[in-house]
């Protein structure tokens, strides 16, 4: 066969050698897109052992423990995810990730189908976690939740998670959804019975709501600033509930 290959005019054996390689290439892609599409193609623990030694080394030159407990908040505006981290009695910025892509504008989701992303105050606990997601790695943020039932709004699998691609979800990079999991998995483990995540849709500054004064949700977003607002004082996630359809909030 290799005789008779060696045999051919140049331009044909050129003409073969191309559809040959273009078809491994084919393949090879048809292979990475399929499995892109397959649900759990994360694989959970090679990415530990890859990534966990790695956020430990990170977190002990903050003087942070993996493990600990968490706190996670995310403004819209700025596209940014932060993780805290809980160091003696109050909570470190651990590190800021940036949030690749979210559906729709500023203001909470308000029914099922209207690709919004939420927001308000939220609780993750174990079975939250997806670690077979069909974007990467994922947690579910528990959208509706009280407030949001108390206002009629609907929905479901309102995710942070990766792959880049939203449709009403948070979506990271695999890298930063990565490390986000990993730490949430870590501190639930460690003892953390479920973690906060504060959605904002901007920096809640006075400047900011001064800007967004006419907004048929700024009603909504001053009773978020002072949840906010008790974290940025203790440094201390507040407990929250809702009374008279507010969040309302102790201590922090």
């Amino acid at each position: 066969m290799r005789g008779l290959f060696s045999r051919l005019p140049m331009t044909m054996r050129t003409t073969l050698f191309s559809a040959a390689f273009a078809a491994v290439v084919i393949a090879g892609a048809s292979v990475y897109l399929l499995r892109s599409l397959i649900p759990g193609t994360a694989n959970l623990d090679a990415v530990r052992e890859i990534v966990v030694p790695e956020l430990e080394s990170r977190l002990a030159e903050q003087g942070l423990h993996f493990g600990a407990p968490i706190f996670i908040r995310i403004f819209k505006a700025s596209s940014e995810l932060e993780l805290w981290v809980q160091d003696g009695a109050q909570y470190s910025l651990f590190k800021t990730y940036p949030i690749c892509s979210y559906s729709g504008g500023l203001g909470p989701k308000l029914m099922e189908g209207d690709r919004q992303s939420p927001e308000g105050f939220y609780s993750v606990s174990a079975r939250q976690l997806n670690p077979n997601s069909s974007y990467h790695l994922s947690f579910n943020l528990g959208f509706p939740n009280r407030y949001d039932r108390a206002h009629g709004r609907t929905g479901s699998f309102l995710m942070v998670h990766g792959k880049c691609v939203s449709i009403g979800c948070y979506a990271m990079t695999d890298g930063g959804i990565e490390e986000i999991y990993l730490i949430a998995e870590a501190a639930l483990s460690g003892g953390q019975s479920a973690f906060d995540v504060h959605v904002f849709p901007f920096r809640m500054t006075e400047e900011a709501l001064t800007d967004y004064a006419g907004s048929q949700w700024i009603s909504f977003w001053q009773n978020l600033k002072e949840g906010h607002d008790l974290f940025e004082a203790t440094r201390v996630p507040p407990t929250t509930g809702v009374v008279d359809g507010r969040y309302a909030f102790n201590g922090g």
